[in-house]
């Protein structure tokens, strides 16, 4: 009679799938809890206790760590491995279920203390799966619920096949890695947290056509960015990236606010005091629409139908929102090629806390930039100050340029120039030059007329007077930057000839 060891925290499907197990012939033991749930459901259960013949102890902290339960599982099955566990009273076992305490949900909780985080870290649970997983050539592990019915389909058909073992294997391994991953970036945040995930799905392949690609999720299952498509064909690695761009960059506005994205730059970006993202929408297209096309469009409110009117005839690839109205689901089913991720709540700005790239021989880690850090102060270091208006425009395009890639230059406006408080966009961006002025340029001639009467922001400090000068002669009234160069006054000098109003933030925002 083959043996199964059940150990869960996560009990979901397990009545069933032990149920199942039961009619095909098989023995279970089961630890604790597990042991009480699967008797309460009236199936024939062994506890670990009773086959060891050793007590749970220290409140449970101690239950399968056991050489009657380890030997079982990691017996070669060979017939000396067979005759040593013989001898000893003990069996082998052929199948392992066994899931984790909810250590990474325990953290996530506000107020979670110390202590009651360490208790859920496993310990049992862990030495189960490893020695399962290690042992896959003869023992199968499941460590994942959603498994549990193709498992059991097995079962009535030739037995649990070699490649599903080494499947599971892998499975359970990763889990044990991306645990300990967690509990270590916990103890010490510079561990590396987010470096483990789950394998999210195969993508059709990378930047190009010849690139392999794939994409991790933070949870088991979790769909893209942790939201849901509801819409469209399957999202491409481009696709995701551009998303994560918008949808970062419009989750930091408190207002509402609409971001279009393109090759992971802004092309615009704006914000209104409205409900519907509607008016946001269609100022954040007409910064720039040459580039908005086929571009990826996010808004950090429910995507409603007068937001799918106000995208006109533009192409966009993806769209990214909180969630879509039904009325706005008819409308944007008529564009076929459109996905639509709809994102849930907007997650709060620590949702996402670290970035990671990789590097030729290893990979680097930041904090995300998240703005200003709190009680930073902006000085006024030219001659005229800039006026309530434009200090209020200034403060848009700064959060704004946080998402631009450097050297970034970014003109802004009102939406409505007769009522400030409609809002507020950006009408020019330049970004990715290899040099500022090259950028201020680029903003300029895509603002065209625009440029008159807009504010700038400048996501690092001035080398020359240059930027000053061109930005100037295409009508902004007051810029916003970090300062910092050892030519600022030369760019202070260059802005007071003009009559621009100039404030130094103190703090640079580059984004290679």
């Amino acid at each position: 009679m083959p043996i199964a060891l059940i150990s869960v925290s996560d009990k979901t499907g397990l009545a069933e799938f032990a149920g199942r197990l039961a009619e095909a012939g098989w023995r279970m033991l089961a630890s604790g809890g597990t042991a009480k749930a699967l008797t309460a459901a009236g199936l024939p259960i062994t506890e670990v206790a009773a086959y060891t013949g050793s007590p749970e102890i220290l409140g449970g902290r101690v239950k399968t760590l056991h050489p009657a339960v380890h030997g079982g599982i990691l017996s070669r099955g060979t017939d000396a491995d067979r005759a040593e566990l013989a001898g000893l009273g003990w069996s082998e076992i052929d199948l392992v279920v066994c899931n984790l305490y909810p250590f990474e949900a325990t953290i996530a909780r506000p107020g979670a203390d110390e202590a009651a985080c360490v208790e859920e870290i496993d310990i049992g649970g862990v030495a189960l799966l490893r020695a399962a997983a290690k042992n896959y050539a003869r023992v199968t592990v499941v460590c994942d619920p959603a498994d549990y019915g193709r498992v059991a389909a097995s079962l009535g058909t030739g037995g649990i096949g070699p490649g599903l073992r080494r499947e599971l294997a892998v499975k359970a391994f990763a889990l044990c890695a991306r645990y300990d991953a967690a509990i270590a970036s916990w103890l010490d945040p510079g561990f590396g947290a987010g470096l483990f995930g789950y394998a999210g799905q195969g993508l059709r392949y990378g930047e190009n056509p010849h690139q392999r690609a794939w994409l991790y999720t933070d949870e088991p299952g979790a769909g893209p960015l942790g939201g849901r498509v509801l819409q469209g064909k399957e999202l491409s690695y481009n696709n995701l990236l551009d998303l994560d761009a918008a949808w970062r960059t419009a989750a930091g506005f408190d207002g509402t606010a609409a971001v279009v994205v393109k090759h992971l730059s802004p092309c615009g970006v704006a914000t209104t005091g409205g409900a519907s993202p509607a008016k946001a929408l269609e100022a954040a297209i007409a910064c720039d629409p040459l580039s908005a096309f086929g571009g990826v469009v996010a808004v950090n409110r429910a995507f409603d139908a007068a937001a799918a009117r106000a995208l006109g005839d533009a192409f966009v690839e993806c769209v990214a929102a909180p969630s879509f109205t039904p009325e706005a689901r008819e409308l944007l089913a008529k564009r076929k090629n459109a996905r639509l991720l709809e994102m849930g709540e907007r997650p709060s700005r620590a949702a996402v806390e670290y970035e990671t790239r990789s590097i030729a021989g290893g990979f680097l880690r930041q904090e995300i930039d998240r703005g200003d850090p709190y009680g930073t102060e902006w000085k006024v270091v030219s001659r005229r100050a800039p006026t309530e208006a434009e200090l209020a425009a200034l403060r848009f395009a700064w959060k704004a340029c946080v998402s631009a890639k450097s050297n970034a230059i970014l003109l802004a406006a009102p939406i409505d120039a007769s009522d400030p408080s409609a809002g507020y966009a950006t009408v020019g961006i330049g970004s990715g030059q290899p040099n500022r002025v090259d950028s201020t340029r680029i903003a300029a001639e895509r603002a065209g007329d625009r440029a008159r009467g807009s504010v700038l922001a400048s996501d690092a400090f001035f080398p020359f007077p240059d930027s000053v000068e061109a930005a100037a002669a295409a009508g902004v009234t007051a810029i916003a930057h970090p300062g910092g160069s050892i030519r600022d006054g030369l760019s202070v000098e260059a802005a007071d000839a003009a009559g621009v109003a100039m404030v130094v933030t103190g703090v640079r925002h580059f984004r290679h």
